[in-house]
């Protein structure tokens, strides 16, 4: 059997678990779940969006910036950009992997600047230098660890790469740290994607309501467990 085939026989057995009633044009009838019509309004929108020449443009700046400063992480248009284009998946995660880590780099730099010219100031004036020293002792022993995992799950990257500037982390271990982490998020999203094809982009049309909340409840938690620490 083909590879082609192949894919076609899982992708078809999946569909049996998502009910993919489409209706026509493609889209499946979610407006009858019962949720806002803006939410599913931007939801067309952005799944427009997505299979535009610019898209990848657009991906790259979200995923820059949502690495230093911007708050939305770029999931919310790699994954349409994926579902609408499967066989740019790779490409797709690529583009948002290497620009992620490159805002990383910016968030490390801002740190490491910011820190020497206004923070370290106020730690000599306040008498909390050898305090900050022993937290900076703390944070680079585990900092590649620590990095990692704010790379791999909804904590916010960007409070790790600009802390990481300031306590001085060792910027290999960083670049490191956040390739890997960043590539292994990004792209098990596109090859889960890629693999399951229309079935997954039916089940989010379908549960589009509950997902949103979710999504927005990893964000907030994330920034949650951030004030807690």
């Amino acid at each position: 059997m083909s590879h082609p085939e192949i894919l076609s026989e899982r992708r078809a057995v999946l569909s049996d678990h998502v009910e993919p009633h489409a209706a026509a044009g493609g889209v499946a009838p979610v407006a009858a779940m019962g949720w806002p019509r803006w939410l599913h309004r931007l939801y067309a929108w952005t799944m427009a969006q997505a299979s535009r020449p610019h898209a990848l443009w657009l991906l790259a700046l979200i995923s820059f910036v949502e690495s230093s400063v911007f708050p939305i992480p770029p999931d919310v248009l790699l994954i349409p950009m994926v579902l609408a284009a499967p066989h740019r998946a790779w490409l797709i995660a690529g583009v948002c992997t290497i620009s992620s880590v490159a805002g990383g780099m910016l968030g490390y730099a801002i740190g490491a600047l910011l820190f020497g010219t206004i923070g370290a100031p106020i730690l000599e004036f306040y008498g909390y230098m050898d305090k900050f020293a022993e937290f900076q002792a703390s944070y680079n022993e585990w900092g590649g660890w620590i990095v990692f995992g704010a790379g791999l799950t909804p904590f916010p990257y960007k409070v790790i790469t600009i802390a990481s500037g300031v306590t001085d982390l060792s910027l290999t271990t960083f670049v490191i740290a956040s390739v890997l982490a960043r590539g292994m998020r990004f792209f098990l999203v596109a090859a889960l994607l890629w693999y399951c094809g229309e079935p997954i982009r039916l089940f989010i049309e379908r549960n589009l309501g509950w997902l949103t909340v979710l999504f927005f409840v990893l964000l907030l938690g994330g920034f949650l467990v951030l004030r807690l620490l």
